[in-house]
């Protein structure tokens, strides 16, 4: 009896009662099981970060902080992954710095993400995605319209990749699937780059007029030479059956030019 009441009290010695809650101590061998996992997150992860030059880890149950510089905003996306995909990590604090912030303006990082773009997805119906892009203190905003996921997941990781960029923001509209618009696609494209005066636009891998359809609606985006191909691609685009509307956001390239 005299065990039983020893052993009662010894529990009753590690719960502490406060107001309503009833906080009871940790075991004693948690402390230092807790220190084997930080021991062992840490161990896993920088093996698994050894091509990531001067970043360091360091873990407090089961919390990973990641510090240092990385060459894009991409690494810096890969290694969060890695530190949040490992077992028993708790929570993951991203404080690593990207290189060459601040080494090019936001308009010059633009405009070279929108060249780069213009031929992403060469032979795989770039004509169908029309992807904006806005860079406000070297972070990206993309939106517009991509025909499905992986043209979309293209873009992402291609303005990842650009030196300077400290963020993306993925606003991009994924097109619904639709065998009718499908179709609606393929019939707008050939009437428009099937055109004589519009079928040197089809030379171009960017495919520099690009066609949204959603659900019937096209809208045509890009850049043509003249007012006149501006206005025979909605004419054009409007020819088609089953369209149900056209809006014709196509940009002139030097209307200063035109008589």
């Amino acid at each position: 009896m005299k065990k039983a009441s020893r052993g009662l009290a010894s529990v009753l010695a590690a719960v502490l009662v406060l107001g309503s809650q009833v906080l009871i101590s940790p075991a004693p061998y948690a402390l230092g099981q807790n220190a084997q996992t930080d021991n062992n997150i840490q161990a896993e992860l920088q093996n698994s970060l050894k091509k990531f030059k001067g970043v360091q880890v360091s873990v407090k149950n089961g919390v990973v902080d990641l510090e240092g510089t990385v060459n894009d905003y991409a690494a810096k996306e890969e290694i969060d992954k890695k530190a949040h995909r490992t077992k028993n990590v708790v929570a993951v604090r991203n404080k690593l710095q990207i290189a060459g912030a601040g080494e090019i303006s936001d308009a010059q990082l633009q405009q070279a993400i929108v060249k780069k773009l213009q031929y992403d997805r060469v032979g795989y119906g770039n004509a169908f995605n029309a992807i904006s892009v806005n860079v406000q203190n070297g972070v990206v905003t993309l939106g517009g319209n991509a025909r499905g996921p992986v043209a979309a997941d293209s873009a992402v990781s291609l303005a990842s990749h650009f030196r300077g960029v400290q963020d993306v923001i993925n606003n991009i509209s994924v097109d619904p699937l639709s065998p009718m618009d499908d179709r609606s696609r393929l019939q707008v494209y050939r009437a428009i780059y099937g055109y004589p005066s519009l079928n040197r636009y089809a030379l171009d891998p960017a495919q520099p007029i690009r066609i949204t359809v959603v659900n019937g609606n096209v809208t045509l985006n890009g850049v043509v030479d003249s007012q006149a191909d501006k206005n025979v691609a909605g004419i054009r685009a409007n020819s088609v059956p089953g369209i149900f509307k056209v809006t014709n956001n196509l940009q002139v390239a030097n209307p200063s030019n035109e008589k």
